[in-house]
């Protein structure tokens, strides 16, 4: 078996591991990519200031994300699908998540439901909520999660509209899978992917299928799930949410100061600097050009996170250094998901946390809670390729 060193090596097996349809919902943007892109490569700008002479050898990363205790400032963003690339895959991510000792958020558009990890896991984990035209299901959602003890309310701001994502068009993809011939052909020669789903009976979208009226098999599901973007969706609907909900709020999805205020007074405990990892408004600015004027415009009135890009544990202390207080990691946990299940998640984690403890030592800081703008700098030709 290959060596496992970075994020890269996790993505390059996930790519033969996973049937391409499956990898190219992870593994794209909308349009033309160019925000997706920009996420990677504005953070690979940004240059450390490197110091020599100093003592560096008690090192720590622990930080604290919503006032829990974490073994350092990430958080496995929600990401639907996760059972698609590994069968259990919500389930594995959360446990692997659990085991190192950082907060893990469940999507919406999970393939295991809110009750079924919580079934599953010994740690109360975070859930996100996609603010959907059916507000009595929206209500029903946000019921269950207090039911299942989740301390934390994530809710996206930035998917009213369906983005055109040119690589998922025409690609059927669906959870269960349609049984094309594309499909079929493409998870012929993933064996191993294919029997692991045999295995479960965790196939569907499970916050939804059972929980949604009127909606009784795949066809009825999926056609639900396209009418429920909400183009209405605005600032009232989160103060009603924030009547429903008495714990803490997370805010997800902000990309201007503007927004970063209302966000404030409409009471959120953090907010996320994101934009959906370019996979809606392509043409956006990346997420690291946006955060220090969302940090400044915020000041300490609410936690701020970042979002977007993240592939290393230097990528995480250049997001700190540039004003978050925590970050969020997506697509770099789901490459370790879909190549190795609870291993890979794990394994992910333990490469972010290496190489923040190394880059934070040349850096000259001890803690990861002091990064700030005096260890980086912008330059034109610094980190242009990976």
């Amino acid at each position: 078996m290959q060596a496992i060193n970075c994020i890269e090596d996790l993505r390059l097996l996930a790519q033969r591991r996973v049937p391409r349809m499956f990898y190219d919902y992870v593994d794209s943007g909308s349009w033309t990519e160019s925000t997706y892109r920009a996420n990677e490569r504005d953070l690979a700008m940004i240059c450390f200031r490197q110091r020599v002479a100093m003592n560096v050898e008690n090192r720590s990363l622990r930080s604290r994300m919503l006032g829990e205790d974490v073994a350092m400032p990430v958080a496995l963003a929600p990401a639907g699908l996760c059972g698609m690339l590994h069968a259990d895959g919500e389930i594995l991510a959360a446990r692997a998540a659990e085991a190192f000792g950082v907060p893990f958020c469940l999507s919406t558009m999970s393939i295991a439901s809110i009750e079924d990890v919580a079934a599953n896991t010994a740690r109360p984990f975070w859930f996100q909520l996609y603010v959907m035209r059916n507000r009595g299901f929206v209500e029903r959602l946000i019921g269950r999660a207090k039911a299942a003890q989740c301390p934390a309310l994530v809710v996206t701001l930035d998917l009213p509209l369906a983005a055109q994502r040119h690589r998922g068009l025409g690609r059927g993809l669906s959870a269960p899978p349609k049984l094309t011939i594309s499909n079929l052909a493409g998870m012929a020669v993933r064996p191993k992917w294919c029997l692991e789903m045999l295995r479960t009976r965790r196939r569907t979208f499970g916050n939804l299928a059972g929980h949604v009226e009127g909606v009784d098999d795949l066809t009825s599901l999926l056609s639900w799930i396209e009418q429920q973007f909400d183009p209405r969706f605005c600032w009232s609907d989160i103060a009603w949410i924030r009547g429903l909900w008495d714990k803490k709020l997370v805010l997800k999805g902000i990309m201007d100061a503007e927004d970063a205020r209302r966000a404030v007074d409409a009471g959120a405990d953090a907010i996320v600097v994101s934009n959906h990892g370019g996979r809606q408004l392509d043409g956006a600015p990346s997420s690291i050009h946006v955060l220090p004027m969302i940090a400044k415009a915020v000041g300490g009135d609410t936690e701020v996170w970042f979002d977007g890009g993240i592939r290393s544990g230097q990528d995480v202390l250049r997001a700190l250094a540039s004003g978050a207080k925590g970050t969020m990691i997506g697509r770099a946990f789901l490459y370790g998901l879909a190549a190795m299940g609870e291993r890979g998640v794990r394994l992910c984690l333990e490469i972010l946390a290496k190489e923040l403890s190394l880059t934070m030592g040349f850096c000259g800081i001890l803690d990861s809670n002091a990064a700030d703008s005096n260890i980086i700098m912008n330059a034109p030709h610094c980190g242009t390729s990976r």
